[in-house]
């Protein structure tokens, strides 16, 4: 069966308009080609739809029965094109995104209010994991992109860089580095460290650090999230080295200071699904939250 959209359209108008004439003025065409259209649509469906009179054409038993299930497709297509209209001006849609705990903490939530202020159709949910179940949910299409710092080597992925985020230490007040511009790292040694375990990566680039540096990484203490080794460091327990965004959740008397020799900087990146077209409501969210992670970590070229 090859019933078209414009067959329906032809019929639907003759009977809502009670003759062919009406219906070819609404239509905009000419009667000949209106009546053409609802005889092909009868030779498909097998059945009348319309009987004619001199004065008027009315539905015949079949046409009652067709019109209701043909309204509804024309609603439903308008329906479905007004849809795909306000996704495509940012009216409306949903956006997933995974980011680590500590990274939502800081960027979502201004980069949701901006975005809600300039589209309000928008909505946003937040999958706030570890950077490995990150990749998962975005490659296995569980969110629709993923915020954070993540391996090279991951495939089915494809990356947007947002900032260039660099290692910083972070001492208390009374720590002989408060005054200090900047540290070098060399000047680590013998310092009580507070680190991340082994299983983050930013770990890993302090021990990069240390190395370079060519002195000994023996942790004082050892913790999973950087919200507690912020407190051990205004508690005076030792010094941490965290990324930059730390400092927007560091306690008021904990002080930041830029580490040197070597500098030690990865890249926040948006990861999508490889081979996946980008909407334009997730393209409008990466514009903000652009400019969001640039403010929290900003990039030298920034």
């Amino acid at each position: 069966m090859a019933v078209t959209l414009r067959q329906i359209q032809a019929f639907l108008a003759v009977a809502e308009q009670g003759t062919f004439t009406k219906a070819a003025e609404r239509l905009h065409m000419a009667q000949p080609a209106l009546s053409q259209l609802v005889r092909e649509l009868e030779r498909e469906l097998g059945i009348r739809v319309l009987d004619r009179t001199t004065r008027r054409v009315e539905l015949t038993e079949g046409g009652r029965e067709f019109h209701g299930a043909a309204l509804k497709v024309v609603q439903d297509l308008d329906t479905a094109v007004q849809n795909a209209n306000g996704l495509a001006e940012r009216r409306r849609g949903r956006i997933v995104v995974a980011v680590p705990p500590l990274l939502a903490a800081v960027i979502m939530p201004p980069t949701i209010v901006a975005l809600q202020e300039k589209y309000p159709g928008l909505q946003v949910a937040i999958v706030d994991a570890r950077s490995d179940l990150v990749v998962e949910a975005v490659r296995f299409g569980r969110a629709d992109c993923g915020v954070g710092t993540f391996s090279a080597l991951e495939d089915n992925i494809e990356r947007s860089p947002l900032t260039r985020d660099s290692l910083m230490l972070f001492c208390g007040p009374a720590s002989r580095f408060a005054a200090r511009e900047a540290v070098l790292w060399r000047d680590l040694a013998e310092e009580p460290l507070i680190t991340l375990t082994r299983d983050s990566g930013i770990r890993l680039l302090v021990e990069v650090g240390y190395e370079s540096a060519e002195i000994t990484l023996k942790p004082a203490y050892e913790v999973t999230q950087i919200t507690t080794a912020l407190a051990l460091v205004e508690a005076g327990l030792g010094i941490a080295v965290l990324p930059t965004y730390a400092r927007a959740v560091a306690p008021a008397s904990v002080v930041a200071r830029p580490l040197a020799e070597p500098s030690i900087a990865r890249d926040i990146v948006m990861i999508r699904p490889s081979g996946r077209s980008v909407s334009p409501g997730l393209s409008a969210f990466e514009t903000l939250l652009r400019r969001f992670v640039r403010q929290l970590a900003p990039s030298e070229e920034s």
